[in-house]
Order: structure tokens, then C-alpha cells, then sequence
């Protein structure tokens, strides 16, 4: 920051952005230093803005923000402000664990938004309300979403994958991501294997905040994990599992059109069929979406993936014969 501030109310609103932005704290002579003021100004600025409601706290001599009392001024225009609701109510619809924390997001929006806007919004989100809520997950999300923010390291315990259980390993959150399939992972370092991994929220039994802190690698590549329709399918440094997937001739177009993932080939068969090839790390993720297409498709590789399919469509053959009679 060049220069003195014009006024007062100018620098309340500088102090209130350097605080959220900084996540290791300032201390009130590093703060004065960059509003080009006398320190005891500051101090007094910070009085006033614990007045105004900013939740400030003091550690070792270092000003923070509390996070989880901390208001966040966001300004939207009305187009804005729906495209935020279809998105959130577009997550909420096939999440696998409700989002107390997105229930009370969307009864805010609907605060802001005019009718009948406001009364279908608010509506979405009593109704949500209403549903039952696992709190462990939601703790859990809390402390991801803590040690992200704050790069602070989570000591987690629990299934973390399809390979078992692996008890108290620390993890270096990076960011959060979505799946179409509903489910929430964590995207960090795994000091238990040494590399970048991708972890199931919903896997995940406790977690408990650390003091150590973590830096992301400026060389962090995060494109791998945002590069496929399905969400997150890969684990850095980890084996990938060929899946090729047959799908009729009546979606071969549909096919064609969409990049599903970056790793696919799109190929023809003599039978105008098409076949998807991807490779990822793990097909568990893939379910939802091949379930959705019913008969018109046909797993041919990996043989778990088919040996899986064939039994659920054995399972759902006996039940409905048994059913017929």
C-alpha cells in the first residue's frame, strides 16, 4: 500500500481486508506500517472495528480474524445473485450429506433477493432444513475448510479410499471439490504416502486441527483433478485404471459432442456403437453417471467395473422376476 489513506473510514475498510487476507495475523506495527500511520492509531482502529462488529482476536501479539463469527460483505447484482442460488441448489440437489452451512447461506440470499424470488429461495432452504444432517460430517468440512484457510495441517482418521482403513495421518489441505456424484473431496498432501491425494470427505471419522502449517508448492498443477465432468477421478503419482465403456448407437452423438474427460478417446465400432476410453485413479466415481444410461451402455474394461454392473443387473433381474409372478 503506497501512501497515506485519504481518511479514517478509508483505512477501517484497508485494516478490515489486510486481517481477512493474512492468515498468520499482523501485529499493530506492521499494520501501521502499511497504512503509513502512527501505531497507536492503529489501536484504536482496531478498537473500533471490534465496535463495528469485525471479530478481532489477539494471539502472541498478532491481530486476527475470527473466521467463525466473521461476516463477509459480498456485493452481487440480481443476475449474480441467481446464478449463486442455481449453483448452490444445483450441489444441495445431489449432495451426499447435507450442508447446514449451505442452508444458512441460501436464507441469506433469499434476504437479498426481490419476489417471488425471495419467497422460492427461502422456501428451498426451510425445506433442506428439514432434513437430517450427519454432524460429523459437518465438523469435518469445518476443520477441511479451517486448515485450508488458515494452512494449518488436519490430523484425519478413517476410511480414506477404497483400500481400507489407515488411522491418524496428517493432511495438508489445497483446495475442495465437488462430484457429480454428490461427493465432497479434499485435495492435498499425504504425509502418511508422501504425495498429493485425493480424500473423501464423507470417508473421514474425525479430524482434529493441528498447529503445524503448510505452504501449497507454487508448482502445484491442480488441473489434473478439474479436468473431468465427474469431478475429482485422480491422485497424483498414483496408478490409473483404464475404463472403456460401449455406449448405443442412439447417444453415439451425444458422445461426440461433450469433452467428458481429458484423458478420453472417442472411437467408433463396426456396429455403430462408440466406445469411451478415460484413465483414472479410481472408478468408484464413475457409477452414478454409467448407472444413469440404463441399457444403452456396456462396460468392457476394467472386469471389476463390469463383474460389479452384471451383479447389480442380476440383483434387479431376480427382483422384478420375482416380482412378475
Amino acid at each position: 500500500m503506497s501512501g497515506r489513506l485519504i481518511n479514517r473510514g478509508e483505512r477501517l475498510t484497508a485494516i478490515e481486508r489486510m486481517l481477512v487476507r493474512n492468515n498468520q495475523g499482523l501485529r499493530a506495527v506492521e499494520i501501521a506500517q502499511l497504512c503509513d500511520v502512527d501505531r497507536r492509531t492503529i489501536y484504536r482502529d482496531l478498537e473500533t472495528l471490534e465496535e463495528l462488529g469485525v471479530p478481532i482476536t489477539q494471539h502472541e501479539g498478532r491481530f486476527f480474524i475470527n473466521r467463525d463469527y466473521y461476516l463477509a460483505s459480498v456485493r452481487l447484482n440480481f443476475h449474480e445473485a441467481v446464478a449463486l442460488y442455481l449453483s448452490a441448489r444445483t450441489y444441495a440437489r445431489s449432495a451426499e450429506q447435507q450442508n447446514p452451512y449451505l442452508i444458512a447461506a441460501l436464507t441469506k440470499l433469499s434476504a437479498s433477493l426481490p419476489e417471488p424470488l425471495a419467497g422460492h429461495v427461502g422456501y428451498i432452504a426451510d425445506w433442506a432444513r428439514g432434513n437430517p444432517i450427519d454432524r460429523n460430517f459437518a465438523s469435518t468440512l469445518e476443520m477441511l475448510t479451517r486448515g485450508w484457510v488458515e494452512r494449518r495441517k488436519i490430523k484425519v482418521w478413517g476410511g480414506l479410499g477404497h483400500g481400507g482403513e489407515v488411522n491418524g495421518r496428517d493432511f495438508s489441505v489445497y483446495f475442495i471439490e465437488p462430484t457429480t456424484s454428490g461427493a465432497l473431496y479434499a485435495i492435498g498432501y499425504d504425509d502418511y504416502s508422501l504425495s498429493v491425494a485425493a480424500v473423501k470427505v464423507n470417508a473421514i471419522r474425525r479430524a482434529k486441527l493441528l498447529d503445524a502449517t503448510y505452504e501449497i508448492p507454487a508448482q502445484f498443477d491442480r488441473r489434473p483433478y478439474l479436468d473431468s465432468i465427474w469431478g475429482v477421478l485422480t491422485s497424483e503419482g498414483g496408478p490409473r485404471t483404464r475404463v472403456v465403456i460401449a455406449f448405443s448407437p442412439e447417444v453415439t452423438p451425444l458422445m461426440r459432442e461433450r469433452l467428458w474427460h481429458a484423458s478420453q478417446q472417442i472411437e467408433t465400432l463396426n456396429d455403430k456403437r462408440c466406445t469411451l476410453t478415460v484413465y483414472v485413479s479410481d472408478w468408484h466415481d464413475l457409477l452414478p453417471w454409467i448407472r444413469s444410461w440404463g441399457a444403452q451402455v456396456e462396460v468392457l474394461e476394467p472386469a471389476a467395473l463390469r463383474h460389479e454392473l452384471a451383479a447389480e443387473a442380476l440383483k434387479m433381474a431376480t427382483v422384478y422376476t420375482a416380482l412378475s409372478y
